[in-house]
């Protein structure tokens, strides 16, 4: 099982220190995918967010977490209970891993995973020699949660992934997935920083013709604190963009999404001309 670690890992091209730890750090996060899988954790919960797009729908920028909804909101949901799973299948690739989870303060469940960096490396093959430079108290860290008391009115499909074997996962649809992160770019409040990889997400589902499924991104704004309400058809919610475009800094978003991206040239085209434009091209869900 080490070797198909280090298939996958090899797969992907990786040619320095930090190539390999983003690599290994995605192809982490599919067997942890397996792990929950076979604990039936998706008969419960649903991916979404930058991760599930990635895995999922090809989204081309790498993204940290793994983020999950409950189907069914709880009061007393664990990620403890599948903390077993996870570590057999990291073990079971020669990875010896430890996993914590939060002290609960919020209705998002939050745990990590953590395994040593070197170790990792050599465990794909790399010489000890080669991973020397590494600290040997250096640490991939993956964070995973779940929503346990979400918004009302998203919908699942259940999507296949064929590696590192061929599951199903249950997922938010693209049009809910793009309410969410719709959402998102619009209640985000971090004051001067910019996540610049919710913008380039908003790009992806609009070049993707991804519609927006609006009446899950009422509920989700009003969930939150923002009105909703007046959100009546796609040109409500290109207004509301179009005002978030105005106040957008373009630079900040740049130096945020770029250490993420393999093609530069994808991001430099970002104006706010550009973004507006993208507002226009908006569709909407028929229900």
């Amino acid at each position: 099982m080490a070797e198909m670690l280090s298939s996958l890992v090899e797969r992907r091209h990786p040619k320095s220190m930090d190539e390999y730890d983003r690599v290994l750090r995605e192809v982490i996060q599919e067997f942890m995918l397996v792990g929950l899988w076979r604990g039936k954790f998706f008969e419960h919960a649903a991916f979404y967010g930058g991760t599930a797009l990635r895995l999922l729908y090809g989204l081309d920028h790498f993204s940290e977490d793994l983020d999950f909804s409950l189907l069914t909101p709880s009061d007393v949901f664990s990620f403890e209970k599948y903390f077993g799973f996870l570590a057999a299948e990291l073990a079971a690739i020669g990875l010896e891993a430890t996993f914590e989870e939060k002290s609960k303060k919020s209705a998002v469940d939050s745990a990590f995973m953590k395994t040593n960096t070197r170790q990792a490396l050599i465990t794909i093959g790399l010489s000890p020699r080669m991973v020397s430079i590494i600290p040997n108290n250096r640490r991939i860290k993956i964070k995973f949660k779940a929503d346990t008391q979400p918004p009302p009115g998203f919908s699942t499909e259940v999507r296949t992934i064929l590696e590192p074997l061929p599951i199903g996962i249950r997922a938010y649809t693209p049009a809910c997935l793009f309410a969410s992160k719709f959402h998102v770019v619009l209640a985000r409040a971090w004051g001067n920083r910019v996540k610049g990889r919710d913008w380039y997400d908003l790009v992806f589902f609009v070049r993707r013709g991804i519609p927006l499924d609006l009446p899950y991104l009422r509920t989700r704004l009003e969930a939150s604190g923002v009105n909703g309400i007046g959100l009546v058809d796609v040109k409500d919610a290109a207004a509301l963009l179009h005002e978030k475009i105005a106040l957008l800094d373009i630079e900040s978003a740049k130096r945020d999404v770029l250490p993420f991206v393999a093609d530069r040239a994808s991001v430099e085209v970002w104006s706010k001309e550009f973004f507006h434009g993208l507002a226009d091209r908006l569709t909407a869900c028929r229900h």
